[in-house]
């Protein structure tokens, strides 16, 4: 069963993982042997996130590229190539949301969301893919959302991305299947990162809220969509494509949490 999940010998390319889920993905990948190639576009962040990974003695590289961009993805994507050797894990990590209820938000921001949350992986997944297809074999892992499959107000540019990305992903996985390569999704839930802190104090509604649609309870942990990424990323998964693991305490399972009696 080991074997199943060794990811021993494998580049694994994680965009967007100079830190929160991105982050606790790429160590999960790290933990279970694969070689990390980061992206983010900051590069002091990037730093910091060198330096956290190293001290935590992953072997890493990092690429500072803009995703939305296809010129710089392919030319990074052939230096990552050569200069660390052939990706056969890639995550579509990188995100953004912008909070503005539909009336107010302006066009060009609609645009903007959409372009990194679903153009990007479309532009990541073609041009490795293209590598992965001449080696017959890869696994792509698309960063979903709940909000791929409910509304949620305030958020109409993100969830509309999100469900593409859904379908992008399915879409995907029946166009290259035939060539060995599973892509799949991931959708976490509410989780605590940094930019959670400020609404997960206890009496805020938000926290409230959260923590009583859970089944589970609680807030997510980064560390919990560990399994699920090493299992995407790995053969255990090599006869699973198209589907989109919900990684959210059962919020999606219901519609509110059970009661104590």
């Amino acid at each position: 069963m080991k074997e199943l999940f060794d990811l021993t010998g494998k580049v694994a390319l994680i965009t967007g993982a100079t830190h929160g889920l991105g982050m606790a993905m790429a160590k999960a990948l790290g933990k279970a042997g694969a070689t990390l190639v980061i992206n983010g576009n900051t590069p002091g962040k990037m730093q910091l996130a060198l330096e956290n990974y190293r001290q935590d003695g992953f072997e890493v590289h990092s690429y500072l590229f803009d995703v939305t961009n296809e010129e710089q993805v392919k030319e990074n994507i052939d230096r990552i190539e050569e200069e660390v050797g052939p990706i056969q894990i890639l995550v579509n990590n990188a995100g953004m949301i912008q909070r503005t209820p539909a009336l107010e938000m302006e066009v060009a921001d609609f645009r903007r969301v959409v372009d990194v949350d679903l153009t990007a992986p479309f532009i990541l997944s073609k041009t490795v893919g293209r590598y992965m297809i001449s080696r017959q074999g890869g696994k792509i892992i698309n960063i979903c959302s709940m909000m791929s499959e409910l509304g949620r107000d305030t958020v109409s540019a993100y969830a509309a991305a999100k469900g593409g990305l859904k379908m992008l992903t399915r879409n995907l996985a029946t166009e290259w299947a035939k060539y060995n390569i599973q892509v799949n999704g991931i959708g976490p839930g509410y989780f605590a990162t940094d930019q959670t802190a400020p609404i997960r104090v206890d009496g805020h509604p938000f926290n409230e809220f959260i923590i009583s649609r859970t089944p589970a309870g609680r807030w997510g942990n980064p560390e919990d969509l560990g399994g699920a990424v090493v299992f995407l990323g790995s053969k255990a998964s090599d006869f699973v494509n198209g589907q989109i693991i919900y990684v959210d305490g059962g919020i999606l399972a219901t519609i509110g949490k059970p009661s104590n009696e």
